[in-house]
């Protein structure tokens, strides 16, 4: 948060405080790699006595994802660790054969270890070792930063509920609506997979920003919209209908292996430079193309 407000006051003409703003990150950002870091993730967090959580010398809650996709998601944490972090989230965290994204592993159960109220759950079930769907989404957004499409759209796949009444089996595993989000779902026999709390606004929110802004790659600021998208390698592209308070864009998004970097963007007819457009309500329609360049061998 701090860049981003640093940009805010900078645009307020307070040079001063966006320079603070910038030194207190960079210096939050060295801490947190002298104490965080862990050998493979980042330590989600401290007892008052010092003693880490999220490490790999705890016997309950060795990793926890939401530490691995904030330090990729904020920018703070080392480019190579990070990517070493999401190796170990994949690794520990994502459970494939029931579609589940863990939000830490071991649950807590028996150890001296009392983080809160967490551990009043039973291990595996909501934020103590289940699926926390808040955690599941922040995971594929990660994936999805750092242009790893292949597992950002698979974890999407898991976390999507849809996916769950797909067939009789799963329906009967999941037990819950697969056309809203779940906050969370079991991973612990014998109810692994299925679905807890339903119809969370939070979780449906997230899960809006995974699939425009992190997926599609529909960024708007400040009057503006970016395009940075995610996309399966095997898609030509997409177009989608954007209004912008009484003013339609139509736009079309497309895909080509064959095409050369830098991505271009064109709003009737005419190159935008930057590749961005900038949001005018004139309640005229306007036509937006944009080209991505694709390259076959990327994941």
């Amino acid at each position: 948060m701090l860049p981003r407000f640093a940009e805010l006051a900078r645009g307020h003409n307070d040079r001063s405080f966006a320079d603070r703003c910038h030194s207190e990150a960079d210096q939050l950002r060295r801490n947190l790699e002298q104490h965080s870091w862990d050998g493979e993730w980042y330590r989600r967090a401290w007892f008052d006595d010092g003693t880490p959580l999220g490490s790999a010398e705890n016997a309950e809650c060795r990793i926890d994802s939401i530490a691995q996709s904030w330090a990729t998601l904020s920018g703070a944490g080392d480019n190579v660790r990070v990517r070493t972090a999401m190796a170990a989230l994949d690794s520990h965290l994502v459970d494939r054969q029931h579609g589940l994204i863990k939000l830490l592993v071991p649950p807590f159960d028996k150890s001296d270890l009392n983080p809160g109220y967490i551990k009043g759950y039973v291990p595996g079930i909501r934020e103590n070792g289940g699926q926390y769907t808040h955690g599941a989404i922040w995971a594929a957004m990660a994936y999805a930063k750092l242009g790893d499409r292949q597992r950002a759209w698979e974890l999407f796949g898991m976390i999507n509920p849809v996916n769950h009444g797909n067939s009789t089996a799963s329906i009967s595993t999941y037990k819950v609506e697969p056309y809203v989000m779940a906050a969370d779902v079991y991973a612990v026999a014998p109810h692994t997979g299925r679905g807890g709390w339903t119809w969370y606004t939070g979780s449906a929110g997230w899960m809006y920003r995974l699939t425009i802004e992190s997926l599609l790659g529909l960024q708007v600021v400040a009057g503006k919209m970016r395009f940075q998208p995610c996309l399966p390698q095997h898609w030509s592209g997409f177009t989608l209908r954007y209004r912008y308070r009484e003013t339609f864009y139509m736009i079309t998004v497309s895909q080509t292996h064959d095409a050369e970097p830098p991505m271009t963007v064109r709003v009737d007819g005419i190159a935008q430079q930057p590749p961005e457009i900038n949001l005018v309500d004139d309640r005229q329609e306007h036509i937006v193309e944009v080209h991505l360049p694709g390259n076959p061998s990327s994941t």
